[in-house]
């Protein structure tokens, strides 16, 4: 570089630091030779944008994962718990066994579709709880206790966290499943009151959830070469093959 071009140079630096001395800015250097402090912080500030945008990126994925918040009314009645709107054109049966991998399958598959078509009013759905995998735990028993939660859930006003995350933490035929306490302190993690934890240690609503299965695996409407299995969905009283992806968008048309 030439000495008219350092000076002009120099000239332009001695312009900028008079500039920024008027409005009250002290400039200094950083620790790169001949670099102002203020294209430092330009680049601080750049970066923080960076990072900021980032986060907000991953935020908005993993609200995006979890899939829509679900915003439907829900009662219960006997070991039938009903979600969605009662005027639904759509009514969908879902017998489920909390123990049953394939139950879990069906739900991770559709429970966005569901809770959508929950949230717009399409359709209701009538979960049986069913127990016909009880002595697939060992001690026999993990249906039942966990469809005894899960009416709780209902009553406490949790049930489709509570649903979802027997099925996100499902445990494994020939496990013990969990105890009555894990089941508790499953619901007051998502904000059940104390009742909950008093509802799901007494299982008051073990006659009732017997009397569901019997009557669900009596059915023949329900059945398939005369056996009746879980997960089982039926869309006005009608079995309807769940191996077809388009089963809910087809009862949606109808």
């Amino acid at each position: 570089m030439g000495g008219a071009d350092r000076s002009e140079r120099k000239r332009n630096q001695a312009a900028s630091q008079a500039r920024l001395k008027a409005a009250g800015i002290t400039p200094k250097r950083s620790g790169l030779s001949g670099t102002p402090l203020v294209l430092t912080i330009v680049a601080v500030v750049v970066i923080a944008a960076i990072v900021v945008g980032v986060v907000v990126t991953m935020k908005n994925k993993a609200a995006e994962a979890a899939g829509p918040a679900p915003n439907y009314p829900v009662s219960r009645a006997g070991a039938v718990i009903t979600a969605g709107q009662a005027a639904a054109p759509v009514t969908v049966d879902i017998y489920e066994d909390y123990l049953c991998p394939y139950c879990e399958r069906l739900e991770s598959t559709y429970k966005d579709q569901i809770t959508t078509a929950l949230n717009a009013g399409q359709i209701k759905v009538n979960y049986h709880a069913i127990s016909i995998l009880d002595n697939a735990s060992k001690p026999a028993g993990y249906s039942t206790r966990a469809a005894n939660a899960a009416i709780c859930a209902a009553d406490a006003g949790i049930f489709p966290a509570y649903h979802a995350a027997l099925y996100a933490d499902q445990p494994a035929e020939g496990s013990a499943g969990f105890s009555v306490q894990q089941l508790s302190d499953k619901g007051t993690a998502l904000g059940a009151p104390a009742s909950f934890g008093q509802c799901v240690a007494a299982q008051g609503d073990t006659n009732l959830i017997e009397q569901a299965t019997n009557t669900a695996a009596a059915t023949p409407a329900l059945q398939s070469n005369g056996q009746f299995g879980t997960p089982t969905v039926a869309i006005g009283g009608r079995k309807i093959d769940v191996n077809d992806s388009q089963w809910l968008q087809n009862a949606l048309k109808s």
